[in-house]
């Protein structure tokens, strides 16, 4: 899953963008809103964590911003503002949840699970494809029963994989879902490389990856 963090003190945003890259997600990091409004505007994030107080355009007028132009993804703030008229105006304003800072990073990643499992229902539900099952909240894959362990970025191609099967998946949706500069993945062998490494994991499941040289790739069953 890709996520966007909005963020202008560097050192937090660094320590909150790699503990959630070591969670498993792929994060875009911004540091002003006019930034965040042009990421907005290209990537399909599954939740954005979003700092109040931005320079050049506030956390409160993005969120004003995305829902007046039809985002419907979930937005955590971030914010030292603790007094209760502004959460009420950031929860009016269209935010889903609002954390104060200073916060636990536990918590951060908690209510992340939360936000996506209640946000987007599409990404919660099990998927079973023969003997394969896919649990995106608890991340875990499993083949006959036997845990199959995968790397963060196996995970996300797989789980793009199974959602849009029979389908084909091109191979900058794949290099989008998987990595932060999806140029360096999509211009290079990077994505072939860890699709082999996925193949070899999946062996002994039902379902094959078959690729269009040069196109994509679809996940069929065998």
């Amino acid at each position: 899953m890709r996520l966007h963090l909005a963020e202008d003190d560097s050192g937090l945003s660094e320590v909150l963008a790699r503990g959630l890259t070591e969670a498993g997600y792929v994060v875009d990091v911004s540091k002003d809103g006019e930034s965040t409004i042009n990421y907005l505007k290209i990537y399909d994030y599954s939740l954005i964590i979003l700092d109040w107080n931005l320079p050049k355009m506030n956390g409160l007028e993005i969120v004003t911003f995305a829902r007046r132009n039809g985002l419907t993804t979930p937005i955590l703030m971030l914010t030292a503002r603790d007094q209760h008229k502004d959460r009420i105006a950031a929860l009016d304003a269209g935010a889903d949840d609002y954390l104060i800072k200073p916060f636990d990073f536990g918590e951060l990643v908690a209510r992340t699970r939360a936000l996506l499992r209640r946000g987007n229902v599409r990404n919660t539900p099990v998927i079973s494809v023969g003997n394969l099952t896919f649990d995106p909240e608890q991340r875990t894959v499993t083949v006959s029963d036997s845990v199959v362990e995968l790397a963060p970025r196996e995970f996300a191609i797989l789980e793009i994989l199974l959602r849009r099967s029979p389908n084909l998946v091109s191979r900058s949706s794949i290099a989008e879902n998987g990595w932060g500069d999806e140029g360096d993945a999509v211009g290079s062998n990077t994505i072939d490389v860890h699709m082999a490494r996925l193949r070899s994991k999946l062996v002994n499941s039902n379902i094959k990856i078959v690729t269009l040289r040069g196109v994509g790739y679809k996940l069929v069953s065998r």
